[in-house]
């Protein structure tokens, strides 16, 4: 399905029934990475799986901006009157998922894996890699993992919602980092997972949906 928000058009896909569960992918993936969690999800929640604009199916744009990406998140919330929604978001994702729970009372709790909230908080040697390749190719996607976003602590005291923090004990964002916005946050839990990466226990695996359901969120 497609869904014209904020001067794009969104495509998304829906499954199951009960509670909205939006799910957002990360830099450079789209909804499939969800397929075999969504198999386990649909009995429980309404799945809206959503390709962020520039990937997969949506709109493709010159420029991409966090701060746009979540806009479209709400306008997405609004034009289909979703309310008491959990917001999924894995890596970008998370990212998004964070912007957007501070400016809307339509999310009941947001969950975000391996979400950093400033280019710092990702490790190393992942962002001295990200560097090298945009210097040939020149990716708008990796200039927005390189160059943007800088959510203040103070905006994270904002948001009201319980807020679940996931990451792999090997992920690609520093500990630390995943640590600090836990921390910030006004109603969060933590979990780091043992001997899970960035991306091991989400894309393409059910393993994120069984740690959706143990939450329990009504």
């Amino acid at each position: 399905m497609i869904l014209s928000v904020n001067g794009v058009s969104l495509y998304y896909e829906k499954h199951g029934q009960g509670q909205p569960l939006i799910m957002v992918h990360g830099n450079g993936e789209d909804h499939t990475i969800f397929d075999q969690a969504v198999e386990k999800l649909r009995a429980h929640y309404t799945c809206y799986l959503i390709d962020s604009r520039d990937h997969g199916n949506s709109s493709k744009t010159n420029h991409l901006h966090y701060e746009d990406m979540a806009q479209d998140m709400l306008e997405f919330m609004e034009r289909l009157q979703l309310d008491h929604v959990i917001f999924y978001g894995f890596s970008d994702g998370g990212i998004i998922g964070l912007l957007v729970a501070g400016k809307t009372d339509r999310i009941k709790a947001l969950i975000i894996s391996g979400a950093n909230t400033d280019p710092s908080g990702i490790k190393p040697w992942f962002r001295r890699a990200t560097q090298w390749i945009y210097r040939f190719h020149k990716d708008e996607k990796l200039a927005l993992m390189l160059n943007e976003l800088h959510i203040s602590e103070e905006y994270l005291q904002t948001i009201s919602c319980p807020v679940y923090v996931l990451a792999g004990s090997k992920d690609l964002i520093l500990e630390s980092h995943t640590n600090a916005i836990a921390k910030a946050l006004p109603h969060s839990s933590l979990c780091i997972i043992p001997n899970e990466g960035h991306g091991s226990y989400i894309v393409h695996s059910d393993k994120i949906a069984d740690w959706i359901l143990s939450f329990r969120i009504t």
